[in-house]
């Protein structure tokens, strides 16, 4: 492809998204459809697009600024955004837009009047200052600084007392990390197979299992991956699995499952022994761990769909789990560096809905905790209407549960110092380069011993 036609295609992915696509899913299905783009070309697309989208904010707000357009007008068009990275990020100058945005093929078409408005206007604040115009601007807002939705700034910046790194540490690239299979060895084993077989490996600084990746492999074609030695799985995720505190032979279930990610890790801490539930509302999720469980050799799991047919199945499972892990649908603030696009899909409204619905979980997967049994909570959130009060809402709703301290189960499961103070724990990509995540430990209080009936 010539370097025009890798604007448009990443022009092409931009306008997708703006029309309510998800990124991820938008470049997996625009590749998918032209198998002839090759790797170098994928790459580079790529890059223009997820990159752009990680500077979204700050271009709007120039835009915004040259066009004197107020904010309140809606989402910018997405050429615009496009031009206005060209100027910024690359530098460009007028005649390479003149080459490059002519229509011809597959190049984008010529540049609008307001386009060329936004060109002009760059190029003056250029010979004005004798220099490149930064992206970053002394006017702007921190919301717009640091890449973030607009109603996330206070709720975020209380949370980080006005970190402003924790805040742009959401917009940074998240790293590579591997979980090894303990079923197939011991880390250090396992890391010496990954490097020779090619990668670049380190041990992760926080999980016992973590394993960190230099660089973008493609793990698909790694043995040691179609071996089901290694799993891709952020290291904070890791950690969620670990503080369940899974042994073999136990009752455990993964009550929103997904596509098995933690049901894996919980699979390998139980070695295989005992008896493990996958549950998720979605069986297609659900059907995607199928290969997962099969590459990873698992064979302890059974998997159940929630509702439906599966309704009166969960009623009669009620007090009889040691472990019920619920990994909560969220508004996914922890991962947005994975998932720049999400954060402009989400809104205030949507977190209060979720949030209602996570504390409707809580309630359901707590009927299944035996006494004596622990119910985890984690979502992959940083807000604490997301965290710490729907713990706390539950908390009042079913005095029969209490905290455990996460420090009690991190002494005994990882020889890390344990990151945070209790008696929750929170991750962040800032401080420990994780996701970001929370997780409570809630333990249901063993049932009173009745008395000895008196003797007569």
């Amino acid at each position: 492809m010539t370097p025009a036609a890798r604007l448009q295609a990443a022009l092409d992915l931009l306008e997708d998204i703006s029309q309510g696509g998800v990124a991820d899913a938008a470049a997996s299905r625009y590749f998918r459809d032209r198998r002839y783009i090759g790797a170098k070309d994928r790459t580079a697309i790529s890059e223009r697009f997820y990159g752009l989208m990680r500077r979204r904010a700050r271009l709007e707000w120039w835009v915004n600024r040259l066009l004197a357009r107020p904010a309140e007008a809606g989402p910018v068009v997405p050429r615009h955004l496009f031009i206005m990275d060209m100027l910024l990020t690359d530098a460009w100058i007028p005649e390479q837009f003149e080459r490059n945005f002519d229509g011809e093929g597959h190049r984008p078409h010529a540049l609008s009047r307001a386009e060329r408005s936004l060109v002009d206007q760059i190029v003056a604040l250029r010979t004005e200052t004798g220099a490149p115009v930064p992206l970053d601007h002394p006017d702007m807002p921190l919301w717009v600084r640091v890449e973030i939705p607009q109603w996330s700034e206070a709720p975020l910046s209380t949370l980080f007392n006005g970190d402003e790194a924790e805040l742009a540490a959401l917009n940074t690239n998240a790293a590579l990390d591997l979980r090894i299979n303990a079923l197939h060895g011991t880390r250090e084993a396992i890391l010496a197979r990954l490097t020779a077989e090619g990668l670049r490996v380190t041990p992760g600084e926080w999980s016992p299992l973590a394993v960190r990746v230099e660089g973008r492999p493609a793990l698909g074609a790694l043995p040691a991956f179609r071996d089901g030695v290694v799993e891709i799985q952020d290291e904070g995720s890791q950690l969620v699995a670990l503080l369940a505190d899974a042994k073999p032979g136990q009752w455990v279930i993964d009550y929103c499952a997904g596509a098995g990610g933690k049901t894996l890790a919980l699979a390998a801490d139980m070695a295989n022994k005992g008896r493990l539930i996958a549950s998720d509302i979605s069986v297609q999720r659900l059907e995607r761990a199928v290969t997962r469980l099969r590459r990873a050799g698992v064979h302890n799991v059974e998997r159940r769909a929630l509702g439906g047919e599966n309704a009166s199945w969960f009623k009669r499972q009620a007090g009889k789990f040691d472990r019920v892990l619920v990994d909560a649908p969220c508004s996914g603030t922890g991962t947005w560096r994975r998932n720049p696009d999400m954060k402009w899909r989400i809104g205030p409204d949507d977190v209060a809905e979720l949030t209602q619905k996570q504390r409707e979980i809580l309630g359901n997967a707590a009927k299944l905790v035996k006494p004596g049994g622990r119910l985890i909570y984690a979502t992959c959130s940083l807000l604490p209407d997301e965290n710490e009060a729907s713990v706390e809402a539950f908390l009042a709703d079913h005095p029969d549960f209490e905290v455990v301290p996460v420090t009690a189960i991190w002494a005994e499961k990882v020889a890390t110092p344990c990151p945070a103070p209790g008696p929750y724990l929170r991750l962040t990509p800032h401080r420990h380069g994780t996701d970001g995540f929370f997780t409570a430990v809630l333990a249901r209080r063993a049932a009173a011993t009745p008395p000895a009936p008196r003797e007569e």
